[in-house]
């Protein structure tokens, strides 16, 4: 144990906030799917939380054994996963699985379990656009030889998401903008692809306008709709059960495992666990999980200003900022400051593929830190006067 301890380096406080988040995910997914596996389980409510548990145990290892690896093999990674994704966005659009009226994921056949591919494609392109950003500051400036090399494959994989994903397209997008603005890419070249993002959702909305072709535009439309409607009955039913959750809840909450919202609310350990959160714990505790993200994003950009070389830098902030941006969207989509959509909350959520690729970037962070660190003892050891 002590040699495993010993081995385990990066950054202390992150390791506390995936301790953190995990327990809030085991006590949230515990009592918003108790009802649930007493019924489907003849009586066995305990099925979903060992479930939980060991994705979350196997979450931690993944973890563990991704802070050990030399960040700068990750570079080399990004190039396979990015032309891997692109198949396997292809297949799934034309062959994947349908939940929830949307092909968003792949069944493996032997093991029959399904996983989302745009998980995959997430992580990939966020290395791939750190390893070019990183490889390009010298004409990062230059359209052609500097943006288009970087701009190319993110419009790629966001077109290939959205058709059964757009909120996590526009999620990956606005990342990658972020991203390459903190890279030094001009401001004009991204205002740019944002008009082209804005021009390809319009032209979606009236390709299924006047055709047969629908997709889930109509589904999204609504959703737009029911949003911006004065109208009470035009709410839908999922933010109407997550306000009774929020309002019961009140400062300190009603106390771990006893929401009622659970048995009504769709999806309360997924995409509303934080109405849960917010009806278990109240205000307080809600505001824990929130202070623990930004925590994560502030110990990120700690290790992007320490970090020597510009690809480990990038990475950490470019995956830490897609986390806690989800993070975000998910909490505002559950008190209804935005229209409903199908994004979990990050290491908290129930899930498979989602913790998996979750933790497999939070692993990445860490051994971005572990090696910052490493390269801070070094230059201790050898220029004393420094450190001093």
């Amino acid at each position: 144990m002590n040699n495993l301890l010993q081995r385990t380096k990066g950054d202390k406080v992150i390791w506390t906030i995936v301790f953190f988040l995990s327990a809030v995910s085991l006590l949230a997914v515990y009592s918003s799917t108790g009802s649930l596996a007493y019924r489907v389980y003849s009586g066995h409510t305990e099925y979903y939380l060992f479930k939980q548990l060991s994705v979350l145990v196997l979450g931690i290892l993944i973890i563990y054994f991704a802070h050990r690896v030399n960040y700068t093999i990750y570079s080399r990674v990004a190039q396979i996963g990015f032309l891997v994704s692109i198949p396997l966005l292809l297949y799934t659009l034309l062959f994947g699985s349908n939940l929830n009226e949307a092909s968003r994921w792949i069944r493996l056949p032997v093991i029959n379990l399904t996983f989302q591919t745009s998980d995959i494609a997430k992580l990939a392109l966020f290395m791939y656009v750190s390893r070019q950003l990183s490889r390009k500051q010298a004409v990062i400036t230059d359209f052609k030889k500097g943006f288009l090399p970087i701009i190319v494959p993110v419009g790629i994989i966001c077109a290939l998401i959205m058709p059964a994903n757009m909120s996590t397209a526009l999620l990956l997008g606005s990342s990658c903008m972020l991203l390459c603005f903190i890279g030094r890419v001009p401001l004009k070249f991204l205002l740019g692809m944002v008009g082209c993002a804005i021009g390809l959702v319009i032209l979606m909305f009236l390709i299924a306008k006047i055709t047969p072709y629908k997709g889930r535009t109509a589904t999204w439309e609504k959703r737009i709709e029911s949003f911006f409607s004065s109208e009470e009955s035009d709410v839908p039913y999922q933010v109407q059960q997550a306000n009774i959750a929020i309002a019961t809840g009140g400062a300190m909450g009603k106390g771990p495992g006893n929401s009622t919202a659970r048995n009504f609310l769709p999806h309360p350990y997924s995409d509303f666990i934080y109405a849960i959160i917010l009806e278990e714990y109240g205000i307080f505790g809600a505001f824990l999980v929130l202070a623990a993200y930004l925590i994560l994003l502030l110990r990120s950009i700690r290790i992007f200003k320490n970090c020597p070389y510009a690809f480990g830098a990038f990475l950490a902030l470019g995956l830490s900022v897609t986390l806690v941006i989800q993070a975000l969207m998910h909490m505002a989509v559950n008190v209804h400051l935005l229209p409903v959509t199908g994004l979990t909350l990050p290491l908290v959520s129930m899930g498979g593929s989602s913790v998996i690729f979750t933790s497999l970037a939070i692993g990445i962070i860490l051994s971005v830190s572990r090696n910052v660190e490493e390269i801070g003892i070094k230059q201790e050891v050898t220029n004393p006067a420094v450190a001093a």
